[in-house]
């Protein structure tokens, strides 16, 4: 996650031939970035932000940015911490408060202005940011403080984020020769302008894509609320009295798990498989000059591929570490693969239809199976998990685990108007957070979910302190006229999912900015997340919030038990397209093509999926077109496995709170105090072994998924291993 240098340049490392002064005309209004929020909390006055105001703002912010670097970096004072790295974090304010509002809204309300303004903005401040990287003043007086480090009588976290900015300087070109720092500013621009195109026409080929039905015979199976939905999907097309299901999550995953009609599942399928890889939307030719471009960038930096760039920076250190980690699991996956296949061929040949088991026909045999096993309809449990039942059941969670409660502000800011607003107090009622929560889709939002902030905690020796104020994004189920939003227990695993990164930047106690909250090593940071998530269907806290929408009666513990009893089941289909996805993301990082190399997408994803023997029944969870995770950003670029490596922290740590209870006091104590509020003020493994008490392995989240570990002597261990930390 952001370190130092984002919190020193002020959020999302954007960028840079700054316009012109005649640019920056007086406006005959004021600009409610240049001024201090006069508003609850400091939340955004976001009815106030015309687009008009972001380009004068961010300029206006690079300068004064570029102003405070250049006070820094000509100090003639020797250098100190407080000096130097301290005032490094804290430069760059305007920046910082209009790139953190920029940044959300392209994500949540993107248009055709927010993309003019994207291409101007995001190569502004990616250069801002090599200009710092490589002001050799600056690194100069960081290298000082370095070299001395041991004898400066730093405490702990000053003396990490001293190491930190180190690297992040050597790692942004501070070593390189004048010549090679202006072939590395080139990289990072071409690379700035290639996530813009790459996410333009992901988003731009999800809106292109419907199916249109006109037949109600062609709806047999699918949920009614889903064919409610479709309806007024169709109504906001003008196709009134026809159904329209598209590509986003809450459309495309009923028709492929329901629909009974196998034609309506392939074109699903095939519609998404083809996402962003045609024209004139296809980004095939994207990925081949990203790929070449980010080779050329480690290379210049020192290092054998861009992979191990990546992964040098966070706890696994290597590539090999990461795909060891990845191959542990691997084995295990693909056993029970097999027998999921099986289990669904002698189904449909028992049910007299005559054809072998499709990648489209998996997630709807998947629950045929399940329901046949488990007797468990899934629409019936999705009565009991309406939107406002969940949010109130991590709401219940926070505040038993961790004594914070939640009040709604309804006359609160907010970027739109489905947002809801609260403020987050702890157990002596002083003010902790606000938290904001934006849950439905929309044709301007990106699929998925996250958590970010338009406000980071902070607490400076002065005196000077803030709070934050964190978002979470999901693109969950939409009500209909007849029925509130009703989540899927995917839906539910990821409001819980999110609420924990949420979580994890609210409770923040770290005083540095580039320490708070979430920002820690990538593959720490889904630690908080994902522990969260064992929670939701435990039956101690389902009786304090799924109850049905209709009758309000509570989840019957019979209902409980059938849902932890098909827990784990298609858990080889889930393993497998999450850990091939991650190889592939490796195999990405691995790659180094030359200028006159050809790239074949396709092809290089057929390649992998040959060398691992994927089942070929199952897809890539992502196909490369649209794995905005790895080609939207380098945020989890040769990274995705990170989501496995911190579920072995989460289930070894979740079995703590199993064996202990899981509301016990001094279990959450610890973990909020060592995991929680500790954000990346010490080493991640340090901290995870001092809640836990031990190293996690990997037999955690094998048992957590029902998967059978190999034989002793198999790829195995602890999370250590060799060519790891």
């Amino acid at each position: 996650m952001n370190k130092l240098v984002t919190a020193a340049l002020g959020a999302l490392l954007l960028p840079v031939a700054l316009s012109t002064p005649n640019d920056m005309i007086a406006q005959t209004r004021q600009n409610p970035f240049m001024v201090p929020y006069e508003t609850p909390f400091g939340i955004p006055p976001f009815e106030q932000i015309s687009y008009e105001d972001y380009m004068p703002a961010i300029e206006k912010g690079i300068a004064d940015k570029r102003a405070e670097i250049e006070a820094i970096a000509n100090n003639p004072a020797t250098p100190t911490f407080d000096n130097t790295i301290l005032a490094m974090e804290k430069s760059g304010d305007l920046l910082q408060r209009v790139m953190l509002v920029f940044g959300a809204l392209d994500e949540t309300d993107n248009n055709e202005q927010m993309l003019a303004i994207s291409e101007k903005a995001y190569p502004m401040v990616s250069a801002a940011s090599d200009e710092i990287m490589m002001n050799d003043k600056l690194f100069q007086r960081v290298k000082y403080l370095y070299d001395r480090r041991d004898q400066l009588g730093l405490d702990g976290p000053q003396k990490r984020a001293l190491e930190l900015a180190y690297k992040d300087f050597t790692r942004n070109g501070a070593l390189l020769s004048p010549e090679k720092k202006e072939e590395l500013k080139a990289l990072n621009n071409e690379l700035s302008l290639l996530f813009l195109t790459f996410n333009k026409n992901l988003l731009a080929s999800t809106n292109s894509f419907e199916i249109v039905v006109d037949d109600p015979a062609q709806l047999a199976g699918i949920p009614a609320g889903i064919v409610a939905t479709a309806a007024e999907e169709a109504n906001k097309r003008g196709k009134s009295g026809k159904w329209v299901f598209t590509l986003h999550a809450p459309s495309r995953l009923p028709v492929l798990k329901y629909a009974d009609n196998r034609d309506l599942r392939e074109k699903m399928y095939q519609g998404y498989m083809n996402l962003a890889s045609t024209a004139p939307y296809d980004n095939r030719p994207v990925i081949e000059k990203l790929v070449k471009a980010r080779a050329k960038k480690a290379h210049l930096l020192g290092y054998d591929t861009f992979a191990a760039y990546m992964t040098d920076n966070v706890m696994a250190k290597t590539p090999d570490a990461a795909r060891n980690l990845l191959l542990q699991i691997w084995g295990p996956t693909k056993d029970r693969v097999k027998e999921e296949v099986a289990e669904m061929q002698t189904y449909i040949d028992q049910s007299g239809e005559k054809f072998t088991l499709a990648p489209w026909d998996y997630y709807y045999y998947a629950e045929k199976v399940r329901q046949k096993k488990f007797d468990l309809d899934e629409n019936e449990v999705s009565a009991y998990f309406s939107v406002d039942n969940v949010r109130k059941g991590i709401f219940t969670l926070a505040e038993r685990l961790y004594g914070v409660t939640f009040t709604e502000l309804p006359d609160a800011p907010k970027y739109n108007p489905e947002v809801k607003v609260y403020e987050v107090k702890d157990k002596d009622n002083n003010h902790v957070a606000v938290f904001m929560t934006d849950y439905f889709p929309r044709p301007s939002k990106r699929q998925g979910a996250w958590m970010s902030e338009f406000r980071s905690a902070y607490e400076d020796a002065d005196g000077t302190s803030a709070r934050p104020i964190v978002y979470n994004v999901g693109n969950f189920t939409r009500p209909t006229a007849d029925t509130p939003a009703l989540l899927t227990l995917d839906e539910v695993a990821t409001m819980f999912h999110e609420f924990g990164h949420g979580l994890h930047g609210m409770l923040t106690k770290a005083k540095l900015r580039s320490q708070a909250g979430t920002n820690v090593d990538r593959d720490f940071v889904e630690l908080p997340s994902q522990i969260t998530e064992h929670w939701a269907l435990e039956p101690e806290l389902l009786k304090e919030y799924a109850f049905h929408y209709k009758t309000g009666q509570p989840i019957p513990e019979s209902l409980v038990k059938k849902v932890q009893a098909a827990s784990t089941h298609n858990q080889g289909f889930e393993m497998t397209e999450r850990v091939t996805a991650a190889l592939l993301d490796l195999e990405w990082g691995e790659l180094n093509p030359t200028d006159s190399d050809k790239i074949d997408v396709d092809a290089f994803e057929e390649q992998v999926a040959a060398k691992l023997d994927k089942p070929s029944q199952i897809a890539y969870r992502y196909r490369s077109p649209y794995f905005k995770h790895i080609f939207g950003s380098d945020g989890y670029a040769s990274g995705y496995y990170t989501y496995m490596w911190a579920e072995v922290l989460d289930t070894d740590g979740f079995e703590l709170f199993s064996e202990k209870g899981i509301f016990d006091p001094a279990t959450a104590k610890s973990f909020k105090e060592n995991i929680l509020e500790m954000g990346g003020s010490e080493d991640p493994m340090t901290l995870f072994k001092r809640f836990r008490g031990h190293e996690p392995k990997v037999d955690a989240l094998l048992r957590a998924h029902g998967l059978t570990p190999r034989p002793e002597g198999a790829k195995g261990g602890d999370i250590n291993t060799p060519g790891g930390k």
